[in-house]
């Protein structure tokens, strides 16, 4: 593995930049706040567990007696590390579509095949018949974005009936239509990001573009199909009157079309030549990097489920979760004395350097310029950011704006967006506002997103949107010459909080794929330190900062 354990090391290094913990595991708050955290945990796994089943009982039996093998079955059989995998998007699709389409009905996970790291993108035919939704094609656009900017090679394990007819205006014909997906094939195998398939099951239509510009493609025998066309179109087209085999089977394209490279028997047969063309790949990963020996946080990871409030209102010092993520809790802290709402510095994270840009607090002028002072730093020598995100937003009022708050954001923002070291974002607590783009939101394009399941993220809090709301009513209704009563005010912001709760959850964000997914804190290190070494496939290139406003 590329890691190494060594457990109970807490003496090495500088003692001074070990980060003091000053929880009370006894306190009544903690008690509170670890519940709390565990019941969300808890609630977390069981959707996950929900969703990996997959399709119905039914479609799943009626899979199996073709001969075919699950789709969590076959990632798991070309791994050749199971328990060192990141799943992407894994709850995508969650409370859309009459949650008829778990994990928007596609499978994808980041793994390493034959000593590749690879993403491997897989239909799930026992759902809708693994037809394309548009959040099945947000998904399947994400993995291949996720794969172009890390260099992973892809690999395509096709089981799918196209697109879904019902659904064809929010798929088809947009910028990011199912045409994106061929597009960005070609463009990545153009600079030597290998494109495999394996076609399991039905390819059809503009799916059929997946195989054919697959660098090579492994098709199953009476299974595998792959055609412009299915026979009833063909039929109502031409005439024409064939079956599957004869139009689209592994023998014809094998032996006649050429459209496939590789004949299988089954599906493990296509797995086993799938993972025998991706050691021809002549692939030697070369890391940039000072990497180290993995150490253990000094303190348990599992006090994090005490420490995170049950509000988001309460503070909390985030220094207490950088303790329990990074290698013997060492933080070597940048301006410690300066901004203090905003920590960063230098960690490693299971061997891997890493700056730490994290909230603690709201964002000020002397924080902003703080953080993009740093990620200069950490551009200038090439060290991956982890954006820890706890943020109501930038402060406001006249005597900030006098000072230009503004133009020291928009230096953070600026510095955010033209970095080009690896960005890692967790979204710990609150995401809102300005504060979500300061702080490297999706819109910045973070190599991975990751949410905890205590989260919320929104353009601003519930209650202040109801104020905001109802104060905008109110002097609606003075203007007319009414009083708004008291009773009408209070419904109408009870509502506005309660659609903000709802849309802020984190699975409300996850479902549309604003994040990666939603991680245990126990998971976190381990998931990041992965997405990390994900990162570092790819050749950074150096950037330029823009202009930033004096």
């Amino acid at each position: 593995m590329y890691w190494r354990w060594r457990s109970n090391c807490f003496n090495i290094g500088n003692n001074q930049l070990i980060i003091k913990s000053n929880i009370n595991p006894k306190s009544l708050n903690y008690q509170n706040n670890f519940d709390r955290m565990s019941e969300l945990v808890s609630d977390l796994k069981k959707k996950k567990r929900i969703i990996n089943i997959g399709g119905s009982l039914e479609s799943r039996k009626r899979h199996i007696s073709r001969g075919k093998v699950l789709p969590r079955e076959r990632i798991a059989h070309l791994l050749d590390d199971k328990d060192n995998a990141l799943e992407i998007g894994e709850l995508a699709g969650y409370d859309l579509n009459n949650n008829e389409t778990p994990s928007g009905s596609i499978v994808c996970v980041i793994g390493k095949v034959s000593g590749r790291d690879s993403m491997i993108i897989a239909n799930d035919a026992t759902v809708k018949g693994g037809t394309y939704f548009p959040i099945t094609l947000k998904k399947h656009l994400r993995s291949l974005e996720i794969a172009k900017e890390n260099n992973l090679a892809c690999i395509n394990l096709v089981d799918s009936g196209g697109a879904n007819l019902r659904e064809q205006t929010g798929i088809f014909a947009d910028k990011e239509g199912f045409g994106r997906i061929f597009f960005e094939m070609a463009n990545m195998s153009s600079v030597g990001i290998p494109q495999i398939s394996a076609v399991l099951g039905s390819c059809t239509a503009g799916g059929a573009y997946i195989p054919a510009m697959s660098d090579e493609t492994v098709i199953v025998k009476k299974n595998g199909t792959i055609f412009l066309g299915g026979p009833h179109l063909v039929k109502a087209a031409t005439g024409e009157i064939t079956n599957e085999q004869d139009l689209g089977g592994a023998e014809l394209h094998t032996k006649l079309s050429g459209v496939a490279d590789y004949f299988a028997n089954d599906d493990y047969d296509a797995l086993n030549i799938i993972k025998s063309i991706m050691k021809n790949l002549n692939y030697k990963k070369k890391y940039d990097l000072n990497l180290k020996d993995a150490v253990d946080p000094k303190y348990d990871p599992h006090e994090i489920y005490g420490i995170l409030p049950t509000e988001l209102k309460e503070q909390y010092d985030v220094k207490e979760i950088i303790a329990r993520l990074v290698d013997n809790s060492e933080l070597d802290e940048f301006k410690s004395n300066y901004g203090t709402t905003l920590v960063t510095g230098f960690a490693y994270l299971m061997g891997i350097p890493i700056g730490i840009v994290a909230n603690n607090g709201i964002l000020f002028s002397e924080s902003s310029l703080k953080a993009t002072h740093f990620i200069q730093l950490c551009e200038q020598r090439g060290i991956p950011i982890l954006f820890l995100q706890n943020i109501a937003g930038f402060m406001i009022g006249r005597s900030y704006e006098e000072k230009g708050i503004a133009k020291d954001g928009a230096k953070l923002v600026n510095a955010v967006s033209t970095v080009t070291v690896p960005k890692l974002t967790l979204i710990i607590g609150g995401s809102f506002g300005a504060g979500n783009y300061a702080m490297c939101g999706r819109a910045y394009s973070p190599r991975f997103l990751f949410s905890w399941p205590n989260s919320k993220i929104s353009v601003m809090g519930g209650e202040i949107a109801a104020n905001v709301l109802s104060s905008v009513k109110e002097a609606q209704y003075e203007k007319l010459g009414k009083k708004w009563k008291a009773e009408k005010r209070l419904n109408f912001q009870k509502e506005i909080i309660d659609q903000f709760d709802y849309e802020g959850s984190p699975y409300y964000a996850s479902a549309r794929l604003w994040d990666d997914g939603i991680l245990d804190p126990l998971e976190t290190r381990k998931k990041i330190a992965l997405g990390l070494l994900n990162s570092l496939n790819s050749k950074r290139k150096n950037g330029k900062f823009g202009i930033f406003r004096m």
